[in-house]
């Protein structure tokens, strides 16, 4: 299966010093160009560019001249748009890694699956790489966003398993 990521996830998980859990869960993750970009962007945290500039041997970047964005894209942001063209390329066994909404609800209305951070940090703790509690404070000391109530669901849902 193809994991592919868009910048949020990527750059939560670094902030979070939980980068790591996506080679424990997936092995590989290919990033389009247009990401390993955005993560090396001037404003990004100095952690991020750090790890941008040297990437994991577990990150795979793809070039922008092998993607074809379609035009229904356009109003996402160019990393989100080469990540779900990426995505599209490996359509039959994929899963995306994506927290923008826009992006969520255009990949799911394509077919590809999706997951966000909360995703991937649920899937990392089922596994016992992580300890979701500590995963999800650490991760409100960023600027990351999501519902409270989807967060208390998680962690009720992570206590009850464990």
């Amino acid at each position: 299966m193809a994991v592919i990521a868009d910048t949020s996830p990527l750059n939560y998980l670094i902030l979070i010093g939980m980068d790591e859990v996506l080679a424990g869960l997936y092995r590989q993750v290919l990033i389009p160009e247009e990401v390993l970009r955005e993560l090396q962007h001037p404003d990004s945290p100095k952690v991020v560019a750090e790890w941008a500039a040297q990437l994991p041997a577990w990150v795979e970047v793809v070039p922008s001249s092998t993607l074809t964005i379609e035009a229904e894209l356009a109003d996402l942001d160019p990393g989100e748009r080469s990540a779900i063209a990426l995505a599209k390329t490996h359509q039959s066994s994929v899963l995306l890694i994506m927290d923008d909404r826009k992006g969520r609800r255009e990949s799911e209305r394509q077919g590809i699956p999706t997951v966000g951070t909360l995703g991937v940090l649920q899937d990392a703790a089922t596994l016992g790489l992580v300890n979701l509690p500590a995963a999800f404070a650490r991760l409100r000391q960023t600027s990351f966003r999501a519902p409270d109530d989807l967060m208390t669901a998680l962690l009720e849902a992570d206590a009850k398993r464990g």
